[in-house]
């Protein structure tokens, strides 16, 4: 799978189905090999003498000079250590300063593992190459390498740290030092996933210079919401299973005090890499934070490395759910769950991903005897007006030892804090084994503002243990939905308790029964599509203008083959004036706009044919191949500047619309390349604004690879991590749209 923002080609990257964009640079030969991850190929770098081997890119690169790179790579070879650098070079390929390495790895490892750099383009330079390089302690030692990466860093999606600070792959500033400690980098042997981009291969080092605490903290501090509770993790890897080593997310006020932490203790299962997260609401007067990292009663020189810090809004176990992250998934702890009655102990998982849904840990409830315990969330703040509204409360469970029942319900309050009584669900066993989500529907009393979610467990036997996680609340809406919006006309439609992993086909109906694909992001939903969350918002731009239209959609489970059906009621596009009719970009709808039409087209239908005049016969011999599509002139009048403009900006980028024009018409929506454009002034005096556009029209086939265009959960604060200010966007882009679509200037 190709990686996504490679500036190298896929045969580049994955060596398949060989390895020519690169060549030897020193000492070496070049071979394919076998065992690869990202295809099945891989570059053997084979030694020519004992010594420094180096191999290139065959390729120099363009890059903007002051922009951030990041390469990386995987690399395997029981005998050799390896590093990756990039060489930077001006017009002439003559390299500018010296090459930008990567830290040696710390040991050689017949595994894959990865090695990376990033650093800025310096002055001067237009161009970068890649080079390998391992030292062989002979002749004909091979080195193996695959699945390289040149490009922009990649950065978690919403995460509020710059990549210097998520990943130390340029250097370790971004972290200071707490007391007891040193902050440098290291580059370990670590296997990451062949498709897990967002990890490096040099990994920041807290070091002990004695016994006691050690820690660092992140020096950049983003801005927060007071009320918005985040979510910040990182990789912790402990020099032993033993240490106490822990994430901390700390808010700060306008004059940079702290305000409160939130500490998650890690629970290591080995000395590998664990992430671990915590989460907390931003405490009024809030105005930044800081991510913090460290290990409690750590000896002389132990090191906890860490990797990928991350800032982000903390997400919903379901859209709508009143539940904080850290109730819902015990990542730190217990939040605020209580035992109201009974015998069970309550605690969180241990150790790190013996059990979990959602992260790496759950809640462990355990009974000694058959009888029944009550836990109880904290109380949480409803949507106002949900009295006498549905609510839906889900868990899941999985029972690891004996045999439980289960009422799952939610307790009611109102605003004075008074308790309006509890609505359960009967009881009813818990199935096993695996993990089950379980849910139940209650409705809201009259004047409920808040709700607790109660929980009895039964024991069936003694010495019976249940792990739960995964708790959410929310208001119970459809699970589709369809809304027409006359101002894009488009229909809007709603997907609501998605399963995330399942597979997705949406398709459009109209009323003879016609099923039409609907577009997604990244194409048609046709069934290869990913769910990632469970609420999807479709927008379907290309809905039939006055047609009632009704939606389908499939749901497949990837494992066990298991379809879920949702259909919901028709729905229709609005299209108040019959003389307009609307042209649209599928791949872009933000460019779409409604037009004037002054003449519809007069249709030819062009054939490439070939007549043969045989001697001796009246008639020609024909050959002939299929006659093409319609092909004519449309002639539309727009209005003012706004409108002239809107069509210039359509039609720029040369994409393939679709023409929608009002049923009667004598016309069926249809998806057309447009030629040579001419935009004549229609008369009267200067200052008059019509103008009279001929469009040529050629009908073509709907494009099914076209996504509609925009990066999914790209934001500002995305952008602006990613630069010192917004004058270095504006030099990185000629256009806003291009900033939204992260299309930079020569990338």
């Amino acid at each position: 799978m190709a990686i996504p923002g490679n500036m190298l080609s896929a045969a580049t990257e994955s060596m398949d189905p060989t390895h020519t964009g690169w060549r030897p640079r020193l000492n070496c030969s070049l071979t394919s090999g076998t065992g690869g991850r990202n295809g099945p190929k891989t570059l053997v770098v084979k030694s020519t003498a004992a010594g420094e081997t180096q191999a290139e890119t065959v390729t120099g690169y363009s890059v903007t000079a002051g922009q951030t790179y990041q390469v990386f790579a995987d690399s395997s070879s029981a005998t050799e250590v390896e590093r990756i650098g990039l060489e930077w070079l001006d017009a002439t390929y003559t390299p500018v300063g010296t090459v930008l390495w990567s830290l040696p790895t710390a040991t050689a490892s017949a595994s894959w593992h990865r090695v990376g750099v990033a650093g800025v383009a310096p002055a001067g330079a237009t161009r970068v190459r890649i080079v390998l390089s391992s030292t062989a302690s002979g002749a004909a030692v091979s080195h193996y390498w695959e699945n390289v990466y040149l490009g922009v860093p990649i950065r978690t999606t919403g995460n509020l740290f710059s990549f210097n600070t998520e990943s130390p792959e340029i250097d370790a500033t971004a972290w200071t030092a707490g007391t007891n400690t040193t902050v440098g980098r290291q580059a370990p042997m670590v296997s990451w996933a062949a498709d897990w981009y967002w990890a490096g291969a040099q990994v920041l080092a807290l070091t002990a210079t004695g016994s006691g605490t050690i820690s660092a903290t992140t020096v950049e501090a983003p801005v927060v919401t007071p009320g918005v509770e985040y979510l910040g993790y990182c990789y912790l890897a402990p020099p032993t299973t033993g240490s106490s080593a822990w994430v901390e997310l700390r808010y700060y006020n306008g004059a940079g005090t702290q305000l409160s932490a939130t500490r998650a203790a890690l629970a290591p299962v080995s000395t590998g890499y664990h992430r671990q997260r915590v989460s907390a609401p931003a405490p009024a007067g809030a105005t930044t934070c800081r991510l913090a990292a460290g290990m409690d009663s750590a000896t002389a020189a132990q090191v906890l490395r860490v990797e990928q810090a991350v800032v982000t809004e903390a997400p919903a176990m379901r859209a709508g759910t009143v539940l904080p992250y850290a109730d819902a998934s015990f990542e730190q702890g217990l939040a605020g769950w209580t035992k109201v009655s009974g015998v069970a102990t309550i605690a969180r998982s241990t150790p790190w991903g013996t059990y979990a849904l959602d992260g790496s840990y759950a809640l462990t409830v355990s009974s000694a005897t058959a009888t029944a315990s009550t836990l109880r969330s904290a109380r949480f703040p409803l949507p106002a007006g949900s009295g006498g509204l549905g609510f839906r409360v889900q868990f899941g469970e999985i029972v690891t030892a004996g045999g439980w029942t289960t009422t799952r319900g939610i307790r009611w309050y109102d605003a004075a804090n008074t308790d309006l009584g509890l609505t359960a669900a009967a009881a009813a066993a818990v199935p096993s084994p695996n993990w089950w989500l379980l849910s139940s529907d209650q409705t809201a009393p009259a004047g409920a503002t808040q709700a607790a979610v109660e929980l009895t467990l039964t024991a069936t036997t003694t010495s019976s243990t249940i792990q739960l996680d995964w708790v959410a609340l929310w208001q119970a809406l459809p699970l589709i939905a369809s809304l027409p919006r006359a101002a894009s006309a488009s229909i809007t439609v709603t997907l609501r308790e998605l399963d995330v992993g399942d597979l997705i086909t949406v398709y459009r109906v109209t009323g003879d029964g016609r099923r039409t694909l609907v577009r997604g992001p990244n194409g048609l939903l046709d069934g290869s599509v990913t769910v990632t969350s469970d609420l999807m918002v479709i927008e379907d731009y290309e809905a039939p203008l006055l047609t009632p239209v009704s939606y389908r959609v499939e749901l497949v489970d990837p494992v066990s083959g298991g379809m879920e059906t949702r259909t919901v009621d028709q729905a229709t596009v609005p299209h108040p004036d019959a003389n307009e009719a609307w042209l649209k970009d599928p791949g872009a709808p933000q460019r779409n706009t409604k037009v004037l039409v002054k003449t519809a087209p007069n249709w030819q239908r062009a054939v490439e044919q070939a007549a043969y005049r045989v001697a001796g016969r009246r008639n020609a011999v024909v050959l002939s191949d299929v006659r093409g599509g319609l092909e004519g002139d449309l002639v539309v009048w727009t209005r003012n500047d706004d409108e002239r403009d809107a069509l210039h900006w359509l039609l720029d980028p040369g994409h393939v619309l679709l023409w929608q024009a009002a049923p009667g018409m004598g016309v069926s929506d249809m998806y057309v390349s447009v030629g040579q454009v001419t935009e004549g002034r229609v008369g009267g005096p200067a200052t008059e604004p019509w103008r009279e556009w001929t469009l040529p029209l050629t009908e073509v086939d709907m494009p099914t690879t076209v996504g509609v265009g925009g990066s999914a959960g790209r934001t500002w604060r995305d952008i602006l991590t990613e630069f010192a200010s917004w004058e270095a966007v504006r030099d990185e882009y000629a256009t806003w749209e291009d900033v939204f679509l992260d299309r930079r200037i020569g990338g």
